[in-house]
């Protein structure tokens, strides 16, 4: 595959400019990693939030990403310029990009209200991008962003794309169909979206729509040197935000049972989030609070040594009844890479990472028995749990591994380039 950062011709069209909802968020690490391997292909990054996040605990690589991006206000005198601009001298193409903007979301409150809120300073960055000299703009989340994506290709004419992820497409699609029309091509981040973008969209865009998982550093995220140190308890790590899509409730349960069952477990919560009190009031009604341990956010080096000393790591996500499901969740490869079997949900694109009985288990959605069976099993045969987590780790590396999926996005934004 061509290197991005080697050739004459490559270098002619190397600036990428990246657009997410909020930068810097702890959670969203995908992103963060991805635009530093892309820098260490060779690409020029710029950086353009949507907002910028005020985060207690931030990953100490973000900051010099944060210290170059862009962070635009709604509303400014130079904003309110580059509407003047637009409307002087290319009002067709202004006013038709609002009223598309207007006609696909219709029906969508969430949708229509934030797309005409961030259009202003869209249209602004619009005149930045030309002036920079952005060849590409890669966006994260098919909702905002993507939108901001095509008022950019709308009124700077430059190339974009997008990833598609887990709740941003599985909950509303209003305008959907506009973005993947007018898009380079479509990130999907499992074969699942992919087939869901192609039922929505129609099989026309079917080429276009191509699946780049989600990557994590394998060197990073990798087995102890050493073997760990003898345990009494089986311990299991579960990390994500408190949010109801992530199912802890579900684990705390499994853990209630597994303990009463007389098991020696020790669950560590990683994370934070609106549902943490509410945890928190389940693990004492069920006397767990010498059992399920809330640690609070890492970083990904604390991250990394966490998952180097626990036995099992559990991700037990449920749809929601909005239609809020998880894509593929990233701290399953980080685990998996670090050779830790993993227990996981059966739904959406989950079964295309997790070989079920080979490098981890599957169980169905809000199943706290389950959970609790198949976190008994791996307690009970030790031998099974190493062979499923060397596995893992192997699946993580062949197919899963950052500069393998970088890669594989750089080289569908040259084709693009290359085209043009």
């Amino acid at each position: 595959m061509m290197d991005p950062g080697s050739g004459a011709e490559t270098r002619t069209k190397r600036h990428i400019a990246y657009v997410m909802s909020r930068f810097p968020k702890l959670t969203e690490t995908f992103i963060l990693y991805e635009m530093l391997a892309m820098e260490e292909l060779g690409f020029d990054i710029s950086i353009y939030p949507l907002l910028r996040q005020d985060e207690a605990v931030v990953h100490p690589e973000a900051g010099p990403l944060v210290a170059k991006a862009t962070f635009l206000p709604l509303i400014s005198l130079d904003v309110l310029s580059s509407q003047m601009y637009y409307v002087t001298h290319r009002p067709r193409a202004y006013f038709s990009t609002l009223g598309v903007l207007l006609r696909a979301n219709a029906g969508s409150f969430n949708y229509l209200t934030r797309a005409l809120a961030i259009f202003p300073k869209v249209a602004h960055a619009a005149r930045l991008l030309v002036a920079h000299h952005v060849d590409h703009v890669h966006c994260h989340f098919s909702s905002h962003p993507a939108a901001a994506g095509f008022i950019l290709r709308q009124l700077a004419g430059i190339d974009y794309s997008f990833t598609a992820h887990g709740s941003d497409l599985h909950v509303d699609r209003h305008m959907l169909r506009e973005k993947v029309a007018s898009a380079s091509f479509v990130v999907a981040i499992s074969e699942y979206n992919r087939q869901l973008i192609i039922d929505h969209c129609g099989a026309q865009w079917a080429d276009k729509v191509v699946v780049i998982h989600s990557g994590v550093d394998t060197n990073v995220f990798c087995p102890p040197a050493t073997g760990a140190e003898p345990r009494q308890d089986f311990t299991i790590a579960c990390i994500g935000r408190f949010i109801e899509v992530k199912g802890q409730s579900y684990l705390i349960e499994a853990c209630r049972r597994l303990v009463a069952s007389g098991m020696e477990v020790l669950c560590y919560l990683v994370g934070d989030g609106p549902e943490r009190k509410f945890l928190e009031q389940q693990v004492a009604a069920g006397g767990l609070g010498a059992r399920v341990r809330f640690i609070g956010q890492l970083r990904r080096e604390a991250v990394s040594e966490l998952l180097q000393s626990v036995d099992v790591l559990v991700a037990p996500s449920v749809p929601t009844d909005d239609g809020r499901r998880e894509g593929i969740p990233v701290v399953l490869m980080e685990a998996m890479a670090t050779g830790v079997p993993v227990v996981a949900s059966n739904i959406s694109g989950i079964p295309e990472l997790i070989e079920h009985g080979k490098s981890g288990i599957l169980v169905p959605a809000r199943d706290a028995e389950g959970l609790a069976g198949a976190i008994r099993y791996l307690a009970e045969h030790p031998r099974e749990r190493r062979t499923m987590g060397k596995a893992a780790r192997q699946k993580v590396i062949d197919e899963f591994d950052l500069r393998g999926t970088a890669q594989s996005l750089a080289a569908r934004i040259m084709a693009v380039d290359h085209s043009g």
